[in-house]
């Protein structure tokens, strides 16, 4: 189905949210996220503080930018996958189109220590986890008509969510993120241990 074109109306709006976002992940990794305020973010970006917080609920939302759409996201991958595609291979090929180029980024690490450096944005990132969890669980057991609670659902939605924290720091992250997948879908096996054939 072809997505309808975006409007000026909203390319400007996305330009600008998107400005302030950088603008503040610059603030915060130069002075530290518990030294810039929502006033230093609009004066940098060059909007007001009325406008920063029409985009955004917080500083922590401001780290997190693109998180707004990672539940549609999660849902689209299941939901419009083609048809023939299960859904762990519908999944594997979000994560490798989603998570490889945030790995690939050269500010990635200052990201990351960022994040694990304060308090404040460790407890939100666990709580975007939760909740993204709990939309791919829905998602997932809304494909096979079973209830939300289906712990074969939830499983998976959690060992998904679960691969770039895996694959974080690998030689060769793409390659990372194939094993987990494997193993998710064929099982698990010790390692040295020879593949089993496939029946003919």
């Amino acid at each position: 189905m072809t997505e309808p074109p975006v409007s000026r109306r909203e390319r400007k709006k996305a330009a600008t949210r998107q400005a302030i976002a950088d603008a503040a992940l610059q603030l915060f990794l130069e002075r530290g996220y518990d030294h810039v305020s929502m006033r230093d973010i609009a004066e940098t970006a060059d909007v007001s503080i009325t406008t920063v917080f029409k985009h955004f609920t917080g500083k922590e939302a401001l780290v997190f930018d693109r998180e707004d759409s990672t539940d549609a996201h999660l849902i689209a991958a299941v939901r419009r996958r083609d048809t023939g595609t299960s859904v762990p291979e519908a999944l594997h090929r979000h994560v490798l189109d989603t998570w490889l180029p945030v790995a690939a980024h050269p500010q990635r690490q200052e990201f990351y220590h960022l994040v694990d450096s304060t308090p404040a944005l460790r407890a939100y990132a666990e709580r975007m986890w939760a909740r993204h969890t709990d939309t791919l669980s829905a998602a997932i057991a809304d494909e096979f008509g079973v209830d939300h609670g289906n712990l074969a659902c939830a499983a998976l939605a959690r060992f998904v969510l679960e691969v770039p924290v895996l694959a974080q720091g690998r030689k060769d992250p793409r390659a990372a993120v194939d094993e987990v997948f494997a193993i998710l879908t064929s099982g698990w096996q010790a390692p040295g241990t020879p593949a089993t054939p496939q029946d003919e």
